[in-house]
């Protein structure tokens, strides 16, 4: 049987410790009763999301915490050691690694042809003459 705060004590009114006296999702608060028997309300945090990829994956080993808290922590918790470690999950990582090489890739292929075109051309004219 679960025992509620109003069957423990007899006058459970509380007031917001406060300055804010509207009840806003920054507001929330629990009951809490102390030591001395009163009832008095402790503020919660506002909890959050955690750090996301651009796909829309949660990023593992990077800590959740609201900004102010984050900027505070030490970087071994606000980073992963690796390419991209706070900002792209793993998948994200390797793709943008691979496309990055294909490009260059592509770079030189396309020299390699324009170099090769150039070496038929000049061969062409050598046998002309």
């Amino acid at each position: 049987r679960r025992v509620r705060l109003a069957d423990m004590v007899k006058d459970c009114r509380v007031t917001y410790r406060r300055q804010t006296p509207y009840h806003t999702p920054s507001n929330r608060t629990r009951v809490v009763k102390t030591p001395g028997g009163r009832l008095v309300l402790q503020k919660i945090d506002k909890s959050t999301k955690g750090a996301h990829c651009p796909c829309g994956v949660r990023l593992n080993g990077v800590a959740r915490q609201r900004p102010s808290d984050f900027r505070r922590l030490p970087k071994f918790e606000r980073t992963v050691a690796r390419a991209y470690g706070g900002s792209l999950c793993h998948k994200c990582t390797k793709d943008k690694i691979m496309r990055a090489f294909i490009v260059e890739e592509q770079k030189v292929l396309k020299q390699v042809l324009l170099e090769q075109v150039r070496a038929k051309k000049t061969e062409g004219t050598k046998k002309r003459r």
